[in-house]
């Protein structure tokens, strides 16, 4: 028979019971309390360290002198945080800080000087300090460190999306705000995106032809987006001069008009198709300048013929005078075939003795002679696009030759397939009888069209890298401004 607890000692056992489980309900309240005291502490010890670190970056903002590119920048930078620090995190959380570093300490496969990112004072050895021992770092040098490596992440993406020495925007106005792209979003888009790297790089020009530039840098370099090089060799330092050119010329859209003058070649890139055509370029005394516009209107037949009486009387003894005259007055001389003639002062005897062979025109722009059409875009230097009568220029390798504006080959042609992108090919008939006929009629885009006219002195074709004829000289200064020989802060080893 089994025995049976005696009820004495069952009621014993039952409160002795009773007695162990709320002495161990008590001692784990206990210990709950202090470690949500302890951890309370924390908080609010965390808190003041971060208020102090606030304020220390508010402080020297405002009263201390930075080297910043971008001050104001920063400063809207910090003041949208209310002066909370972005990188001075804990260590478990800085996974952006370390890839932040590692992107300025590799700017020179981006084609950029490293000298230009605070190299001496974003070391890892600062960062290792700062983040592992906090204690021991002055809130002074941590809110430094902080205020210098936002610059540095704001002026490397600016400069990846602008180029360092755009001289259409200057660092100052980018600083001053109101331009089209702001770094300050695409940090703090980077900051709660998946890929932080990916994010800041999406700043640079997506165009094919800058595209193709980037990805041969790393193939020259020999380096992948998280490798570095030392300082730049000729042939890549070539890539990086024509990298920066392109962050200037605001390419990014499917269908532009480019006119690059080192390879006298125009291309009109529309619809996923590329159609070239030969240019003529300034001389060197006279360049093409770089720029950017939009193709609004072509006119055709746009030389004004001057009346024969003035043509004789007036035009022919002032250039018998001055050989000068005719250029500078933007006129031109053609036979009755139709001929361009450029005749010395020898040449302009005879035709003022048989003028009624030869005839005169005049232009508005910089070339004497513009043949069937111009191209217009606004533009400060009233250089065109347009036709000419020189057409054997075109066969020439050095194709140098003009006052500033550009000479297209086939330039007929060009017009066709501007009108057809335009959707007004029904408008091709009547500008081809314009032509024929020699009237002066303006046809307009009613979508104008971008058109960049740029400086590359190389360029990927094909997969090949082609150089080009630095033909006015312009690498070695650009050059000299994006990289200086011996300078020691590029050879900064921060490992």
């Amino acid at each position: 028979m089994k025995k049976q607890i005696p009820p004495v000692e069952y009621h014993l056992l039952s409160y002795n019971n009773k007695t162990i489980l709320l002495t161990f309900l008590f001692l784990v309240t206990l210990m709950l309390a202090v470690f949500t005291a302890k951890s309370a502490e924390k908080q609010v010890v965390k808190r003041d360290d971060d208020k102090e670190l606030a304020d220390e970056i508010s402080r020297q903002l405002n009263s201390v002198k930075l080297p910043l590119n971008y001050p104001q920048m920063v400063k809207r930078f910090y003041r949208q945080r209310q002066f909370a620090p972005n990188w001075i995190v804990k260590e478990a959380d800085a996974g952006q800080t370390w890839a932040a570093m590692l992107m300025i300490d590799c700017v020179l496969q981006f084609g950029l000087n490293h000298a230009d990112y605070h190299p001496t004072e974003l070391l890892y050895g600062k960062l290792h300090d700062i983040l592992e021992q906090p204690k021991g770092v002055p809130v002074a040098q941590k809110a430094r460190f902080e205020i210098i490596l936002t610059d540095a992440m704001i002026s490397f993406t600016n400069n990846l999306h602008f180029g360092k020495y755009n001289p259409l925007f200057p660092a100052s106005e980018i600083d001053r705000g109101g331009v089209s792209f702001d770094a300050i979003t695409v940090l703090n888009q980077a900051m709660v995106g998946k890929d932080f790297m990916t994010a800041i790089i999406s700043a640079q020009p997506q165009n094919k032809l800058y595209q193709n530039l980037q990805s041969r840098m790393h193939v020259v370099a020999g380096v992948q987006l998280d490798d570095c090089y030392e300082f730049p060799e000729a042939d890549v330092r070539k890539i990086a001069l024509n990298m920066e050119r392109l962050r200037w010329s605001a390419l990014d859209t499917g269908n532009f008009v480019q006119v690059n003058v080192p390879s006298y070649k125009l291309s009109f890139h529309h619809r996923g198709t590329v159609d070239t055509f030969k240019v003529i370029v300034g001389m060197p005394g006279t360049p093409t300048p770089s720029l950017n516009s939009a193709i609004k209107y072509f006119t055709t037949t746009p030389e004004v013929r001057v009346a024969q009486k003035i043509f004789v009387k007036e035009l022919l003894p002032k250039a018998i005078v001055d050989p000068a005259y005719l250029a500078n007055n933007h006129y031109a001389i053609y036979n009755n075939g139709g001929m361009l003639i450029n005749p010395g002062k020898a040449y302009l005897k005879l035709i003022l003795k048989a003028p009624q062979r030869y005839y005169a025109t005049q232009t508005e722009g910089c070339d004497n002679a513009t043949g069937q059409m111009t191209i217009s875009f606004d533009n400060i230097y009233d250089i065109y696009l347009h036709d000419s009568p020189e057409q054997d220029l075109f066969f020439k390798n050095n194709r140098a030759y003009s006052h500033g504006c550009v000479r297209v080959q086939h330039i007929v042609n060009l017009a066709k397939l501007l009108l057809a992108n335009d959707g007004a090919q029904a408008t091709v008939p009547a500008m081809e009888k314009a032509v024929e006929k020699g009237l002066r009629k303006n046809f307009y885009l009613k979508k104008p069209m971008p058109i960049a006219i740029t400086y590359l002195t190389c360029e990927m074709v094909n997969g090949t890298l082609v150089v080009y004829d630095d033909i006015y000289g312009l690498d070695k200064s650009l050059d000299m401004l994006m990289y200086s020989k011996n300078d020691p802060t590029l050879k900064v080893t921060q490992n």
